[in-house]
């Protein structure tokens, strides 16, 4: 039986057998029925970031706190007072995101979206807390910051009826300087030795000297600043000085240095000190040669850390270095003042010239506070187990420098 298919083409079909029953149809199975089907592949979750539908979730659930609070504050329960209607309205917001976020997430999506919300809240509102102090000293202190006189006179030729064009802060500007190179003179040795100890020392000795570091880190300042002036002045006749002062701020500096340098040099690769002893080295070679280098960055944060601390004391210095208004650069003779203290005294005077003295004193120092913090952050580096571009471009530049050295040995000796 022949069957024309196309055009063109002609082929040949076989006769069915009457008396061969047909094959059943072949039955096909869904996708999810076959033996070979794969699992299907589960929606993975979001970790970074907010998609499109959480965003209009977070808007709905702001918007629909705030009009429940208007209603409640206006009309319905007659509350009252701006603090209670942010507080209701963030926990109405924080319920109602949890409900609408529930009808369409699993109950692990549900926290993790819930804590986020609570967790960049929290950092929202210490956020505004630093940055509203930030902008009120900055703002009261506007008038006299900008003048040159703030930087280059003292107060020893100005008086309280003066206006902010004469006199500055020259003398302490000079003092907090001076008190800081000495403290640190005194704190950096100690306290690096005594980060070193904790480490390497395993013995009953040095459990108790982590704890007195623990305890001294949540000592009150005055009583640094009390010990030395019973000690160095009334007990040892010595009068109140720059120096004074510089033991009295150690005493605050040194529990950050250690602290801080402790948990540096425990981030140090154990194989790094095996190795050095496998070679013959003795330990104190090893510190100073393998474990000091290796967290060098890390040491260096600690010690600005301790510096930003010490530098914003204040009833230290007026208890053991005193009160001037001229310039004093003998750091063993004679009282001194530092940033805070000056600015303390200028705040509490009542004319108006002062207080913006006062305020701009301390804006400056919260200047130099935070160019302290962001140079330790600059130092530390990107995070633990990452290098900075200026460490990999010098690791890559010693790296081509041994190749090439090697190649150019290779050629001599061939």
């Amino acid at each position: 039986m022949t069957t024309l298919l196309e055009p063109g083409f002609n082929e040949e079909l076989p006769t069915p057998d009457p008396l061969i029953p047909p094959a059943p149809e072949a039955t096909v199975l869904p996708a999810t029925q076959r033996a070979d089907a794969r699992p299907p592949v589960p929606t993975r979750r979001l970790l970074g970031g907010a998609s499109r539908s959480d965003r209009r979730t977070l808007v709905g659930a702001l918007v629909s706190a705030g009009c429940t609070s208007a209603l409640l504050f206006g009309r319905v329960a007659g509350f009252s007072g701006r603090f209670g209607f942010v507080v209701v309205t963030y926990l109405v917001f924080l319920a109602t995101y949890t409900i609408l976020t529930w009808l369409s997430e699993d109950r692990p999506a549900v926290v993790d979206k819930l804590m986020t919300v609570v967790l960049y809240s929290a950092a929202a509102v210490m956020g505004s807390g630093l940055v509203s102090v930030m902008g009120y000293i900055l703002w009261r202190g506007r008038t006299a910051l900008f003048k040159p006189n703030l930087y280059l006179q003292d107060m020893s030729r100005a008086g309280p009826a003066d206006p902010l064009s004469v006199g500055g802060i020259k003398h302490a500007l000079v003092g907090t300087l001076l008190m800081i190179s000495v403290a640190l003179l005194i704190t950096v040795p100690l306290g690096l030795a005594c980060a070193v100890y904790l480490n390497e020392a395993r013995s009953r000795a040095s459990r108790i000297v982590r704890t007195i570091v623990e305890a001294m880190t949540a000592l009150p300042s005055v009583l640094a600043g009390l010990f030395i002036f019973a000690t160095w002045i009334l007990i040892l006749g010595f009068e109140r000085s720059s120096l004074a002062a510089s033991m009295a701020i150690s005493i605050m500096m040194l529990p950050i240095i250690i602290r801080a340098s402790d948990v540096v040099l425990r981030l140090v690769p154990g194989n790094l000190r095996e190795a050095s002893a496998a070679l013959g080295a003795p330990a104190w070679r090893t510190v100073w040669h393998v474990v000091l280098p290796t967290a060098r960055s890390g040491l260096a944060t600690s010690i600005i850390l301790g510096t930003a601390r010490g530098i914003g004391e204040t009833s230290p210095v007026l208890l053991t270095a005193g009160s001037t208004a001229a310039l004093n650069t003998n750091p063993v003779n004679g009282p001194m003042v530092s940033l805070p203290l000056a600015a303390f005294d200028f705040v509490r005077q009542p004319q108006a010239a002062l207080v913006a003295r006062g305020f701009a004193t301390a804006a400056v120092l919260m200047v130099v506070v935070l160019a302290l913090f962001v140079v330790a952050r600059i130092i530390g580096g990107s995070g633990p187990g990452q290098l900075t571009k200026r460490k990999a471009r010098r690791i890559a530049s010693r790296s081509a420098r041994d190749v090439a050295r090697y190649e150019a040995t290779t050629r001599g000796v061939t």
